[in-house]
């Protein structure tokens, strides 16, 4: 079911300055950032060979990365994101093995403009997993 690592999100404190230390830094291309309000987030995509890394910065206390950010200040890794070729098929699959889907369930617009979900890390060894539609 699982395709390739599409990406490894960092949530920032500052989007600018995260984005500014990996161009300077470590010489990394660096999109430009796109605001997600249905994900309550800014993003950034730094650009590499086999696969990408998101940074993210809330838009506001409401958003679903903000506790995060409270919890872990100067930020740290938020989620993994792998393909899927069927995203519903995926779901479906995830949620008879007993997997829950965040939200309601039903597949998001994401940052590639692709359909995705999120599961929840409490069934994944603590760690948030988004699942992108290839």
């Amino acid at each position: 079911m699982l395709g390739r690592l599409n990406h490894v999100a960092i949530a920032v404190p500052n989007l600018a300055a995260a984005s500014a230390q990996y161009r300077t830094m470590l010489g990394a291309e660096v999109t430009e950032p796109q605001v997600l309000p249905e994900h309550g987030v800014t993003v950034v995509f730094i650009l590499l060979p086999n696969t990408k890394i998101e940074l993210l910065e809330p838009l506001d206390e409401t958003s679903p990365v903000a506790p995060f950010l409270a919890r872990n200040p100067s930020g740290g890794m938020h989620h993994v994101c792998y393909e899927v070729e069927d995203i519903l098929a995926a779901r479906d699959h995830l949620r008879q093995q007993g997997a829950r889907i965040l939200g309601d369930g039903e597949p998001k617009i994401g940052a590639h403009n692709k359909p995705v979900l999120f599961l929840h890390p409490k069934d994944f060894n603590g760690t948030l997993i988004e699942l992108e539609q290839v």
